[in-house]
């Protein structure tokens, strides 16, 4: 029975990784294809097809619309709330990462076609700052491109990030806390975050959204639903090292109560965690 069980429970979490990877797919697709339509209308009607771009129309689907940036970084149209923008260098209001990318963006040649990369930029349906992937392509001098937000991160981005802070606590364990509590040192990426349990005191010592955890008692978490959580994942470390767990939590990205799969790992005596969600 617990192996008919199991092998149920991983049916359910692949099907759930081939959804989220279908939704990614169709966004991407359905940003190509706007992209697509933009060029063709830019071909058309060149520099006249800003103002259609800047309006709200044709050009923007949900949260995915068209913008354009000369090759000197100058916003020309937007479809988005980047729109109180045209006019500006927008490498102005980027962060010192990005900006780099940007400048990046700017050098490739007209003849390269399609090309992608992905950034972070204020999601206008929820007004948070999220993971955005982009699609854009160059016209001369100028460069039209389509992105849409990646709200939930890959099952491979949260090991990843446990992995990452594993390896950080053994080599400074009291400054990886630190940093995790401080939300900083790259232990908060949209909606992975990194928490950490005391095995012997069984109490969360580190959390990487929120710190009135911090202290209290992992043995007596419990989900939206009166759900035991802590318990189990505590009885499953006691027989081994790592390990998967499902249960519902609050997406801190959408807000909204959804799966959760947690990746866990002993590290000496500390548990230390990362969750993906899928809808």
């Amino acid at each position: 029975m617990k192996a008919l069980l199991r092998i149920t429970w991983l049916l359910l979490v692949c099907a759930s990784q081939v959804h989220a990877a279908t939704a990614q797919e169709e966004d991407a697709e359905a940003a190509k294809a706007l992209l697509q339509k933009a060029l063709a209308y830019y071909q058309s009607n060149g520099d006249k097809a800003l103002a259609a771009f800047s309006r709200q129309g044709e050009f923007v689907d949900h949260d995915r619309y068209v913008f354009v940036v000369d090759t000197q970084g100058v916003l020309l149209a937007s479809g988005g709330p980047s729109s109180a923008l045209i006019g500006r260098d927008v490498s102005e209001v980027l962060g010192p990462e990005l900006r780099q990318s940007f400048k990046d963006a700017l050098k490739v040649p007209e003849n390269q076609g399609m090309q992608q990369a992905d950034y972070r930029w204020q999601n206008w349906n929820d007004g948070k700052v999220e993971h955005k992937h982009v699609f854009y392509q160059r016209v001369g001098e100028r460069i039209l491109a389509v992105g849409y937000y990646l709200p939930r991160a890959t099952p491979e981005q949260a090991r990843a990030l446990r992995n990452k802070a594993v390896n950080a606590l053994v080599k400074d364990e009291a400054g990886t806390l630190k940093s995790i509590n401080s939300l900083q040192g790259g232990f908060l990426q949209d909606d992975l975050y990194v928490f950490v349990v005391d095995l012997d005191t069984r109490r969360y010592v580190a959390h990487g959204t929120t710190l009135r955890m911090i202290n209290t008692d992992f043995s007596k978490v419990k989900d939206p639903d009166g759900r035991p959580v802590g318990e189990p994942i505590l009885k499953m470390m006691t027989e081994q090292d790592q390990g998967e767990y499902k249960y519902r939590w609050q997406n801190p990205v959408t807000g909204k109560v959804e799966n959760k799969h947690a990746y866990v790992r002993k590290s000496g005596h500390f548990m230390v965690a990362v969750g993906y969600y899928s809808p």
